[in-house]
């Protein structure tokens, strides 16, 4: 899924023209301050297999052309550690898969700071909350985790600004987390709180 998303992310950067891309002027107040929108991610549910059965919700503020703030809503599931890059052989392989999954619920805080153009960099803060489930479904504990994620991406205006687009390339980290149940430790402690070069693509709604 995520190669996917890579792949659409340099097909719109290399086709999308550069007026749509003019990032918004120091002085301009006529654009629209807020959005709603979410992420391409959720086209990993209509994978045959691991459906993450994920969504997210975002809302967000331009506090000036260059600063926005925002809220996601989010939950997903995963069966495998977060740490394990998603072009090795151990993404996703049966010898490191969790015995059981891990739902997860909960909200970020985002920050974004335009520099050039469309470019941009961004934080996102996540809490989440965590349901450890066996290999029949069952809920066997709970957990909480911080989950970051560091983005730098491109702004895509669209349609006369109504709609837009953000691909871009990001570090995730998991500073803090509870005691897991010991099965799902005993994998996760085999790689690390950090994962390189993970694509995002979102999009949105100005109003």
């Amino acid at each position: 899924m995520q190669s996917k998303i890579l792949t659409l992310i340099l097909v719109l950067l290399l086709t999308t023209g550069s007026q749509s891309i003019a990032q918004y002027a120091k002085t301009d107040t006529t654009f629209k301050k807020c959005f709603v929108g979410s992420s391409f991610a959720l086209l990993g549910n209509f994978a045959k297999k691991n459906k993450p059965e994920f969504a997210q919700l975002n809302f967000g503020y331009r506090l000036t052309g260059k600063d926005v703030i925002s809220i996601e809503l989010k939950t997903w599931k995963y069966a495998w550690p977060l740490g394990i890059p998603a072009f090795s052989d151990s993404f996703e392989a049966p010898e490191t898969k969790f015995p059981g999954y891990i739902r997860e619920k909960g909200f970020a805080l985002v920050h974004q700071r335009y520099w050039w153009k469309g470019l941009y960099t961004g934080i996102h803060v996540m809490n989440a909350w965590q349901t450890f489930h066996d290999t029949d479904g069952l809920k066997i504990d709970e957990g909480f985790q911080i989950f970051n994620t560091y983005r730098v991406g491109y702004h895509i205006k669209l349609f006369k600004d109504r709609f837009f687009i953000e691909p871009s390339l990001a570090i995730t980290h998991r500073p803090y987390h509870t005691k897991m149940p010991d099965s799902f430790k005993l994998e996760d402690d085999k790689w690390s709180k950090f994962l390189f070069g993970e694509p995002g693509l979102h999009f949105g709604f100005n109003f």
